[in-house]
């Protein structure tokens, strides 16, 4: 290239700009014409419209400078300004007269305080765009005047020092604009210098090729060109490097630790741009320090750019020998990275050390690669896949080469064989034996030719062991099964498990086709290798109940299609002889949804399974009918062999009624036999009574579920009705039994039915069902009650049993503790439906926080639904919990208590609780809170004094803990209240000041705080247009009154508290963010007027008041940057959750020790009206790694 002509004067064609004149020497308006005809608009204004060629308005913004520096130059000036969102101008008497630093203090002056937002941050369509039209604007200037231009030492000079004086302006607008523009700037001059150090290496080259000509040949005069050419580059050169380095330390060094988390990222992403670009002269250990530094920053979003900057430079191999002193100096960081809080942070340093491991092997320890390989079961998708591309190049990469020519090897022989071993090796490895389908589906995306490599895996599991091979041993054999398993339904699926979902998602063709294809070849292999799999593995029951879920997946019609129904013949006998040999229910379970899912009407197989299916069942019944009979008449006499033949049968029979209908076959009758017999001698062995309970619930859900489909005969439904309610009976009869797992599956199945036959089966246009409609009676009630206070609210230590070590121990107390938060749920589902009556929650309530770590998100969500459908009702209940708390307490401490006491303390902090569940909109919870405080004042003055006359009353002291809810009164609410409270108070009560009377003062001083001023009220909207509200308001409707009681006192609370005004509603308006302490704008004015005699002369009866307030925001935050370590820890997400609570009605404060998140999911499982069925019914299991 010659470099001696002027590539500026390209620009003959371009239109020349014309001057225009400002108010105060605003500077000329840059004259750029454009083809829609718009003419004189300022650079700020083209570059925001973004719809120019930004070459044809650089060149034009060359010519004027070419014109005139000065005025071209202030043009440029006023562009960054305006960039920044000042309206403020330099004049050309500011510019010539001025410094830069007065310069910038007049525009801080001019700058429109009144909003935070500049061009940089504005949202909406207009603003879209114009990051990357500034950014392209800057690029373009540098390299359309890379030629003269920026070597005239005025123009880049000039921008130079007014960008490092803004970057340093304590206006945020200022310094992110001016640091953007600045790190843009440098991005081009970094093209620029390696554009001349080419031109140098070229240079250079042909003047040695001219120099090593004979001397014959050589021209001097090209010599003397080059060498002159060469020094042009080099100082042109040097002045570039000049700029750099003022661009470097006068912004970058000061604003990569500016305190706005925005302009830290912009400088890290540019520094990685720039050793990515001239890795000569910026990939070292100067300019690496600072991105190894940034990897500390607290904010995720800079951490963020670190990684992707560090993933631009390892991701070249050529550049890892420059990297090695970083890379020991910061790895460890790197590592920890991959359990940053944020996950897009964690993908990216997975992203990393995978490009570290692609580079070398020898730089991660196998430490720093275990902490990576645990990762692969994150509950998060985008982690896991990361880690399993890791694990995937780190343990699968080396694969043996195949010979040219060679015949494919397949089977066992395959490549694949030695890689599905170490799947296998590194899944046991990890001792997460249950996540299989997790490890599964990280490595689908990167090893999915190997996963699903199914002909291998069976060749492993059926071949004899080729010469020298080591057979694999039973645990890896059931490992590989279960492996197996979870990529054929990944494969026959496309979703992640249960726990990693990111929702539906649309599948391509190309995904629908792949699909289709893997569950025919899935289906031609297992078809014909499932029998002698099953035969081969038939007493192992932990291998057969994997193998047996295959059949689930099929395309059932290849049997017909593929001719292989001879292979059908023997995977349904190998079916039956494991029915036969089997008792777990695990195994019968899975043979049972084997036949389900064979038994589709749909294919041409459906009669030859049905048949074999209808054959078993008849032996199965006609076996049970036949040893029940013969067991039943020995009695006492019947040995444990009688016993063991009747269990295996009913249990063969139980696990089938589960998932086929076996109505055709009477086994009410037998089970309710067996059933009573249990109840009349009392020696039934456990299990028979635990599986005969579940085999008759099963027989007449199945009855249920037949007279609700189609059109039922009254004969149906009266036969229905009969056994259903002599069942439950049967359920209640066994309630008391001696042995507690048969109570608790008593229990189970009594919620269940309750639930099921409840009034809200009638819903849904299913009238018909009327008849079968059972409510519980008061005794059954009773007893449920009594059961949950017997088995559920009890110590850990009472329900375990006593286990040699400490590990199964805790085990145990898992299990255990799980099954009583299931029998808990059960029974709160009865309270949430209204099947038994709602105050029996206050027994359950009021071991909210004593039973807080096992049971508090079951109680919690209970008291929300129970809110949901009756306030009032649910408030009466917490009352009464409370109530039944303060009698315990008398009877165990006396009426001579000490309120200081951990007793009296414990139910202050529970009434504490329950207040915080109201919410922050006290308009819809006023009835509540009224009715709440009304039967709290009742209970205190309740009972007479102990000691006589003159006396505090029995229960005084309970006002101490009413007053915990007064905060959640209205205003205007408080009044009523108080003199409701004076009701009871006689005159002597008033002027008492004994410690006695401690709570009847503290209560009275609550009600009577901010309760003065009778005209306040939550209302607002009506300040402003409150006198055309009255004007139009002239008829008084009648709102809502509280339940009435029998009391009298209810009648004088009645009389008290009179009908509300009900006022219109004001317009409502949604805003973008929703501040949880400010006032709410609600136009219910409630139910307690104002007292006539009370009212000030002056004021309108409706008058009303608005509290407004409102929050400030600060332009800017000032914090620390880069001094604070941000990992995932279970302390940080518990601070996040805290910090981005919307405090709702249901919102309790929980002790900082629990994490909401772990909670939250046993909700929808126990609250799902779909979730009635019995577990064993439809059970889905989640997993929560972190």
């Amino acid at each position: 290239t010659d470099f001696s002509e002027d590539p500026d004067g390209r620009s003959a064609n371009s239109t020349k700009g014309k001057k225009g004149k400002g108010g105060k020497g605003a500077g000329r308006l840059n004259g750029h014409h454009q083809e829609n005809g718009m003419e004189n608009m300022m650079l700020f204004e083209v570059v925001k419209l973004g719809r120019s060629a930004m070459q044809s308005v650089v060149d034009d913004w060359i010519e004027s400078y070419k014109h005139d520096r000065d005025v071209a130059l202030l043009d440029l000036i006023n562009f960054f300004i305006q960039c920044s969102g000042c309206k403020g101008v330099v004049s050309g008497e500011m510019f010539r007269n001025m410094q830069n630093s007065e310069i910038i203090r007049r525009m801080t002056e001019e700058f429109d305080e009144d909003s935070g937002d500049y061009p940089l941050t504005i949202a909406g369509p207009q603003w879209k765009k114009f990051k990357s039209s500034f950014c392209e604007f800057i690029s373009v200037l540098v390299r359309q005047c890379q030629y003269s231009i920026i070597y005239d030492e005025y123009m880049m000079d000039t921008v130079i020092s007014l960008l490092t004086g803004l970057s340093d302006s304590q206006v945020r607008a200022f310094r992110h604009t001016s640091t953007l523009a600045a790190m843009k700037l440098m991005t081009a001059l970094v093209n620029v210098a390696l554009n001349l150090s080419i031109n140098m290496d070229n240079t250079q080259r042909q003047y040695e090729a001219e120099r090593n000509k004979a001397v014959p040949k050589r021209a001097n005069d090209r010599l003397e060109l080059l060498l002159q050419k060469r020094k042009e580059l080099q100082e042109n050169q040097d002045e570039i490097e000049n700029m750099m380095n003022a661009i470097f330390k006068g912004v970058f060094v000061h604003r990569y630790r500016d305190s706005i988390a925005e302009i830290r990222a912009i400088c890290i992403e540019e520094i990685g741009v720039w050793m990515k670009l001239y890795s000569d002269a910026f990939l070292n250990d100067s300019y690496l320090k600072y991105v190894g530094w940034t990897m500390h920053d607290k904010q995720g979003e800079v951490r963020l750019k670190c990684l992707t900057a560090l993933q631009g430079l390892y991701y070249n191999r050529e550049l890892n020998a420059r990297l090695e002193l970083f890379t020991s100096r910061f790895k460890d960081r790197i590592v920890s990275m991959t359990l940053d809080k944020e996950y897009d942070v964690a993908v990216q340093a997975i992203k990393l050390l995978t490009l570290v491991l692609n580079s070398t092997d020898e730089v991660l320890t196998p430490e720093d690669c275990e902490s990576v390989y645990h990762l692969v079961y994150s509950a998060h998708r985008p982690v896991a896949i990361a880690a399993g591309e890791f694990l995937f190049k780190k343990l699968f990469s080396q694969r043996e080469p195949e010979e040219e020519g060679a015949p494919k090897r397949r089977g066992r022989q395959s490549p694949n064989a030695n890689l599905i071993k170490t799947t296998v090796f590194f899944f046991l490895e990890s001792e997460l034996h249950e996540h299989a389908a997790y490890l599964v589906d990280s490595l689908w995306e990167c090893g999915a030719e190997l996963l699903k490599d199914w002909e291998c895996m069976i060749s492993l599991l059926l071949d004899e062991p080729l010469p020298g091979e080591e057979a694999l041993t039973d645990r890896q054999e059931t490992a590989l099964i279960e492996i197996m398993l979870c990529t054929v339904r990944q494969a026959a699926e496309c979703h992640p498990p249960v726990g990693r979902g990111t929702g539906k998602r649309v599948m391509t063709a190309k995904e629908k086709k792949t699909q289709l294809d893997d569950r025919t070849r899935m289906t031609e292999l297992f078809a014909v290798a499932l029998p002698p799999l099953l035969a081969k593995y038939a007493v192992d029951a932990e291998k057969v109940t994997n193998l047996l879920q295959l059949p689930q997946f099929f395309d059932l019609e290849i049997y017909t299609t593929g001719r292989l129904e001879k292979h059908l013949e023997s995977l349904l006998r190998q079916i039956r002889e494991i029915v036969e040999k089997h008792t777990d229910t695990e195994v019968l379970e899975a043979c049972s949804k084997t036949y389900h899912a064979l038994c589709n009407e749909e294919f041409t197989i459906f009669n030859r399974v049905d048949i074999a299916r209808s054959q078993l069942l008849d032996e199965l019944v006609d076996k049970f009918n036949r040893l029940l009979e013969d067991f039943l008449q020995e009695g006492e006499d019947a040995d444990e062999d009688d016993a063991y033949q009747v269990l295996s049968t009913l249990k063969r029979i139980t696990a089938f009624h589960n998932a086929h209908d076996l109505s055709g076959w009477d086994l009410f009758t037998s089970n309710f036999k067996l059933l009573n017999t249990g109840i009349e001698n009392g020696d039934m062995p456990e299990q028979i009574v635990i599986h005969s309970l579940q085999c008759t619930h099963y027989v007449i859900l199945w009855h249920l579920a037949k007279l609700s489909e189609g059109s039922s005969r009254k004969d149906d439904l009266v036969t229905l009705r009969k056994q259903m309610r002599a069942f439950c009976m049967m359920c209640q009869r066994y309630l008391t039994n001696v042995n507690t797992a048969v109570k608790e599956q008593a229990f189970t199945i009594l919620c269940d039915l309750l639930l099921i036959f409840s009034h809200q089966m009638v819903s849904g246009g299913r009238e018909h069902l009327e008849p079968l409609v059972y409510s519980p009676e008061d005794s059954l009630q009773s007893e449920l009650l009594s059961f949950i206070l017997n088995h559920v609210f009890i110590d850990q230590d009472d329900d375990t049993n006593s286990t040699d070590g400490q590990q199964d121990d805790e085990a145990v107390k898992i299990e255990a503790l799980h099954k009583r938060r299931n029998l808990l749920a059960a029974y709160c589902k009865l309270i949430i439906y209204c099947v038994v009556e709602m105050k029996t929650g206050a027994d359950i309530f009021k071991q909210y926080m004593r039973y807080y770590n096992d049971y508090g998100d079951i109680i919690k969500e209970t008291m929300s639904k129970t809110r949901q459908i009756d306030k009032i009702q649910c408030a009466k209940t917490l009352i009464l919990s409370l109530q039944q708390l303060f009698n315990e307490m008398l009877s165990e401490l006396g009426h001579g208590f000490d309120r200081s006491s951990s007793a009296f303390c414990g139910i202050k902090e529970l009434a504490r609780r329950f207040s915080l569940t109201f919410g922050l909109d006290q308009v819809k919870t006023r009835d509540a809170i009224a009715m709440l405080h009304k039967d709290g004042i009742e209970f205190a003055f309740k009972d007479p004094s102990p000691q006589g006359e003159g006396g505090p009353p029995l229960n005084l002291a309970f006002l101490d803990i009413l007053s915990e809810f007064s905060s959640k009164l209205m205003r205007q609410d408080k009044r009523t209240v108080h003199m409701y409270l004076e009701r009871f108070m006689t005159f002597q009560m008033a002027l008492q000041r004994e410690d006695c009377w401690l709570p009847l003062i503290s209560y009275r001083n609550s009600l009577q705080a901010g309760g003065d001023d009778d005209t306040m009220s939550v209302m607002s909207g009506y300040s402003s247009r409150g006198s055309s509200i009255r004007s139009k308001k002239t008829n008084l409707h009648v709102g809502p009154s509280l339940p009435e009681e029998s009391s009298s006192s209810s009648e004088v609370w009645q009389q008290t508290m009179q009908t509300p005004v009900m006022m219109p509603s004001p317009h409502l308006t949604s805003t973008a963010i929703r501040d949880p302490k400010r006032g709410r704008d609600d136009s219910y004015m409630g139910v307690y007027p104002i007292p006539h005699d009370q009212q000030q002369p002056h004021q309108h009866p409706q008058e009303t008041s608005q509290y407004i307030r409102r929050g400030t925001g600060l332009m800017e935050e000032d914090e620390e940057p880069i001094v604070e370590d941000v990992m995932m820890s279970s302390e940080g997400r518990m601070d996040d959750l805290n910090e981005g609570m919307d405090f709702d009605t249901m919102d309790i404060d929980l002790p900082p020790s629990k994490n909401r998140r772990e909670r939250s999911e046993l909700k929808p499982d126990y609250f799902d009206p779909a979730s009635i069925m019995d577990e064993s019914v439809s059970s889905i299991s989640t997993l929560r790694f972190v």
